[in-house]
């Protein structure tokens, strides 16, 4: 983050930055009356919005002298840049061997410097601004102090535009023009932001780094709306696929401003590029398409956090917890931090002190005293490269040597035993370079107790060198055994981990990190409304506080994220077949042949399928039962003089229930070989049923579907089933498929208009209505963890749909119409309308594997529990048995 940010702004200046303010000074007691004195190195571009106080303007600079000693004949002149700022005014000269001079507001009236400026007209001004600056310092409460630079900052901008000589091009046509500020660490930067049809411009008020900021339309490939000090004023924008740094961050005085210009960017680019959610990502990350580390930046991005926001910087695990061991063995589970606990719920010992602690707290009550990010926390990990923030943020000293970032072994042990570290790790423990583990610079951090001056960051004995270190660690990101894991510890930090109910005091030392508020409840989104408080005071400390204590992640997941899919499908052949002729035989069907047709969650895990047999059917309304290992037909059994639908066995295999185009269900009794009872409860063809917990779903074209409990009757012929209508769910055309998810919790419903509806089974409403398919939906079926839903219909195309929120996530164009399928949330397994079995990488849009099978389209698919067999039926009237082949 701030690595790569150096680095962009070009080593001269990264450098000039760091060495300037590593050696911050005083002179004599020049601090109590209000002057720091910056001693240089010998380079140019020597100021930098570090210099200023947090929370303070740069508004204006005017070229001067600095003279000293006038009249007497020592007189000396120093030729420079007088900066006005919101809190001091600073000097910086142009020899290089002088050192800036910065003098706070308050202590302007007591203080003799002459500056004579170039240009005599802006005196007036600038002495009247230094006045207006100065009552502002003397007002006694900060809020009111801030109140006021805010009303001055406003007035500026108010009287300013954007300067639009500074387009590209004339032809530019204006859309938007609106007063923000520029967001980097630890300082903003306002001005004013300009939107066009091509370009996305900022320019500074004070001119600072340079007087345009711009930025090429065409070149976005993401935004995102951000919360900043608590507000949601922030908009970030990145011209990078992958890249932890943003190309620009601005904060807006209003949320209209930011929305505004929100949609206007996105309005540009939704037509280069897509829209990424989190579900989209986790997707992806479930299939393997993207790595851990790519994974998480993506989390971070869509939670707020942000390179330029100290205070919302990107947060990463610790997942190494050996520092001790000469060879690092990601084999063994003890080489790794226990993912599914937070770093203050890891040593049990601590862990009590603090439930003891907790309980005892009057409201309001946390659980932690300290974030597991803030600035501190990122500058101590990056003080070696980026010393100038360190000093900023604490007024121009190091910490303590004994505290800073010494050693990968001590600080991990703290992170375990201190009472109040719990601190996470960054993303540049996971990257490539690894100069923030180097004292490159020389930096004077100080001695520690035991004399050793601090240098370089200690590594543990099986890193042969920083850049090892870093091997090392990012392979322990990607192995087995995070990638078995990692779900957890996004559950605690983005997920539904993160708030909670508070639970009763017998399960707080189990449940320790799954209550709300684990932390400071400021630290949370919506923990407060900085609008509702009236008080400036008020107003300035607490985001003082929030910005100093660090702010917890917006919320991604609210129910539990899945764990990686590790795909086990390697390839999908046909390597036999042969049909078996069929002859009538009374003889009972083997218990075997009748497994539960129930559609239960599936894993699709073969190397091989091979076609076993096939039978061969007649007459599209006779039901008739085949035996897989005689290969001969066991029953037969018309029940009308129009096509069966759908079929199914209930457990038990006592029982099979048929539906048909004449609008009835059939019962059928396998032990007594006859129909056992109908049901009449549709006005049109019954569609499909399914069978779930002693319920019975039907849909019809008569445009509803049903719930039914069903008790069924005594194993007698003359005692019939009972049935119940539970609800009614009603569409506006007819209804083709259903299915439900895994919990018997929601239904889902396509229609014969290409709509799919989702709906909530316990209250029968209706959750989502989705204009999906152009054309009848033929299937439809819920992953196993019930996040998505994949439909497939007559428009040649699978559906992805986010089932919490409704979006569609992804969508894949095929070749010809899928009739059926079977997957596993990552890998489909269809019949087509050829007859072909074809393998779908869903993500990647393609065919893995095509098998020939029917000479007619696949109308139905059915999968065992063990995921070893698959019986197709197609239009051919051929029923094919698909085995496993090892």
């Amino acid at each position: 983050g701030l690595v790569h940010k150096q680095a962009s702004c070009g080593v001269e200046q990264a450098l000039v930055h760091r060495k300037c303010r590593s050696v911050v000074g005083e002179e004599g007691n020049a601090s109590s009356e209000g002057i720091h004195w910056v001693a240089q190195p010998c380079f140019k571009n020597m100021f930098s919005l570090l210099l200023l106080n947090l929370e303070e303007y740069y508004f204006e600079q005017h070229t001067a002298n600095h003279i000293i000693n006038k009249g007497c004949r020592d007189e000396r002149k120093f030729r420079g840049s007088l900066k006005i700022c919101s809190k001091s005014i600073i000097f910086e000269p142009d020899d290089n061997i002088q050192p800036i001079i910065k003098v706070s507001s308050a202590n302007l009236l007591f203080l003799e410097h002459l500056f004579q400026l170039d240009v005599a007209g802006k005196l007036g001004d600038v002495v009247q601004t230094l006045h207006q600056l100065y009552r502002a310092s003397c007002l006694d409460k900060m809020g009111d102090q801030a109140a006021m630079i805010t009303a001055i900052l406003q007035s500026r901008l108010a009287r300013t535009s954007f300067d639009k000589n500074r387009f590209q091009s004339i032809s530019e046509t204006l859309h938007m023009e609106c007063k923000a500020e520029m967001v980097t660490p630890l300082v903003t930067n306002p001005g004013h932001v300009c939107v066009t049809d091509a370009n996305l411009y900022f320019q500074p008020l004070n001119g600072y780094p340079k007087p345009v900021v711009q930025i090429t339309l065409q070149n976005v490939r993401r935004i995102y709306k951000r919360r900043h000090g608590l507000m949601p004023l922030g908009l970030e924008v990145f011209c990078t696929e992958n890249d932890l740094c943003s190309d620009i961050y601005l904060k807006f005085y209003n949320c209209q401003d930011r929305d505004e210009l929100y949609y206007l960017i996105a309005t540009y680019i939704e037509n280069h590029i897509t829209e990424h959610t989190a579900e989209s990502y986790m997707l992806q990350w479930q299939r393997g398409h993207l790595s851990n580390y790519q994974y998480l930046l993506h989390l971070n991005n869509l939670a707020d956090r942000s390179c330029n926001d100290l205070s919302q910087y990107p947060v990463f695990p610790w997942i190494i917890a050996d520092y001790s061991s000469s060879v690092l063995d990601l084999t063994k589970p003890e080489t790794f931090r226990d993912l599914s606990k937070p770093i203050g719920a890891l040593n049990k010992e601590r862990l009590d002190r603090l439930l003891t602690r907790y309980q005892e707290m009057p409201e309001p009550k946390f659980m932690y005293g300290s974030h597991y990010s803030s600035p501190g926390y990122v500058l101590f990990y990056l003080v070696r490269v980026a010393p100038e923030y360190m000093l900023c943020l604490q007024n121009g000293k190091f910490d303590h040597a004994d505290r800073m970032f010494n050693s990968l072994a001590e600080t991990w042990k703290n992170c375990l035993d201190g009472a109040t570290d719990f601190k996470e790790l960054i993303p540049e423990f996971y990257e490539n370079d690894s100069s923030f583990l180097v004292n490159s610079l020389k930096l004077d951090l100080g001695k520690r107790q035991g004399g050793k001056m601090v240098e370089d960051v200690e590594l543990p004995p099986w890193a042969s060198g920083p850049d090892d270190f870093l091997q090392k660690s990012q392979e322990a990101l990607e192995s087995q055994y995070v990638s078995e894991h990692l779900h957890e510890w996004i559950d605690i930090i983005f997920g539904y981990k993160q708030k909670g109910n508070e639970p009763s005091v017998s399960t707080l030392y189990k449940y320790a990190f799954f209550f709300f508020p684990v932390f400071h409840p400021l630290t949370y989104e919506g923990g407060v409304d900085l609008n509702s408080i009236m008080d400036p005071n008020e107003k300035v400390a607490l985001l003082t506080q929030i910005l100093e204590f660090g702010q917890t992640p917006k919320q991604l997941f609210t129910i539990p994220h899945p764990r990686r899919i590790i795909p086990k499908l390697k390839s999908l052949s046909r390597t036999s077949s042969h049909s078996v002729s069929i002859t009538e035989s009374p003889v009972s069907p083997n218990e075997e042949s009748f497994e539960d047709l129930t559609e239960e969650s599936i894993t699709l895990a073969w190397n091989n399928i091979v076609l076993l047999f096939s039978f061969h059917s007649q007459n599209y309304s006779t039901l008739k039962m085949f035996s897989k290992e005689s290969k001969t037909i066991q029953r037969s059994v018309s029940f009308s003089n129009m096509a069966l639908s759908s079929c199914l066995i209930l457990p038990g295999d006592t029982t099979v229930i048929s539906s048909s185009w004449d609008n009835h269900i059939y019962f059928y009794s396998v032990a007594f070989g006859r129909r056992h009872d109908i049901l009449m409860g549709h006005d049109d063809a019954v569609s499909k049923i399914c069978w779930r917990d002693g319920r019975l779903y039907s849909a019809s074209w008569d445009s509803t579907v049903k719930v039914w409990h069903c008790v069924p009757g005594e194993t007698l012929s003359n005692k019939k089933n009972h049935f119940e209508l539970l609800a009614e769910l009603e569409h506006d055309v007819s209804v083709n498929t259903i299915n439900l998810n895994s919990a018997n919790t929601m239904l889902a419903s396509g229609t014969k208009e290409g709509t799919i509806n989702v709906w909530d089974v316990t209250t029968a409403v209706v959750l989502h209505q989705l204009p999906c398919h152009s054309g009848t939906v033929f299937d439809a079926a819920f992953s196993p963890d019930s996040r998505h839903l994949l439909s497939t219909g007559e428009d040649c195309c699978f559906k992805v749909i986010d089932v919490q929120t409704g979006m569609l996530i992804s969508s894949v164009t095929t070749d010809e119409p899928q009739r059926c399928f079977r997957w596993d949330g990552n890998t489909i397994l269809s019949g087509s309308q050829s007859g072909d079995l074809l393998i779908w990488d869903l993500l990647g849009g393609k065919v893995i594997e095509r098998i020939k099978g029917h000479t007619g389209a696949v109308t139905s698919m059915w999968m065992n529990e063990q995921c070893n067999s698959v019986i197709t039926g197609g239009e051919d009237k051929q029923i094919m048995f698909w085995k496993l082949q090892y």
